[in-house]
């Protein structure tokens, strides 16, 4: 595999070692454009294909067949994505689609919004969140620890990417679109990084914003091996002094 030479300033960045976690990356408000800057950040990341629809169009001269497929990734612990992508052959479109879904990640808020649950770990989501696309329209409300993800299939597959062990879910529309489907539960999580929580609800609901356990990414620069950051919030950047 040929050497990654970053070409947007966030992809610099990484390359330079100054942003390490995925969090930082979204912080920064800068567009993500290289799905390398994922792999480097996420390592562990994982895919699913939800969808592979044929498409055939009548041209001058022929049928013309194509392939529209529909991924989501994540990496099962506050990060999901989803992309679609139509291609000649199913085999470079599914890659192309993944590319895709890397560009489109977010992080999504967890917690435990359940007031039938008082376990204090963000097992499922901190409120009742809802996305529409098309006809759909996808409600995503808290669920008690062990209830597992009350849903359909597709968006099932969303919420376990997106490290959601816990919810219930209500759909209503044309269902049966994947499509639709998928982007409907991919917006609705995207309200869970929307909403603004107060540092008591974070308290209470123990939201949290992102992975529980946080990858920091290996750079090109040296860092001896006994220095690691003390808490998930310190700045990776600023390496500490000797002692």
């Amino acid at each position: 595999m040929a050497e990654w030479k970053p070409k947007t300033r966030l992809g610099k960045l990484v390359a330079e070692g100054k942003i390490t976690t995925m969090s930082e990356a979204l912080k920064t408000r800068l567009p993500l454009r290289e799905p390398e800057i994922v792999d480097i950040l996420l390592p562990d990341l994982v895919d699913e294909v939800l969808d592979v629809n044929m498409v055939q169009r009548m041209t001058d001269s022929g049928r013309r067949v194509r392939f529209a497929i529909t991924v989501v990734v994540g990496n099962n612990d506050g990060f999901v994505g989803l992309g679609r992508l139509k291609g000649k052959e199913v085999g470079p479109a599914i890659r192309a689609a993944i590319d895709v879904a890397k560009l489109n990640i977010i992080e999504v808020k967890r917690g435990c919004g359940s007031w039938q649950c008082g376990c204090l770990t963000p097992h499922s989501l901190p409120f009742e969140v809802e996305g529409h696309a098309g006809s759909v329209v996808v409600t995503f409300k808290p669920a008690p620890r062990g209830t597992g993800l009350a849903i359909g299939d597709i968006a099932k597959s969303v919420l376990r990417m997106a490290g959601v062990k816990d919810a219930w879910g209500f759909t209503k529309g044309h269902t049966k679109t994947t499509i639709n489907n998928s982007i409907a539960a991919f917006e609705a999580l995207r309200k869970t990084s929307q909403v603004r929580v107060t540092e008591e609800q974070k308290s209470r609901l123990q939201i949290v914003s992102g992975p529980v356990q946080i990858h920091f990414a290996q750079t090109s620069q040296e860092v001896p091996p006994d220095e690691e950051p003390e808490e998930a919030g310190a700045a990776p950047s600023e390496p500490k002094g000797a002692s």
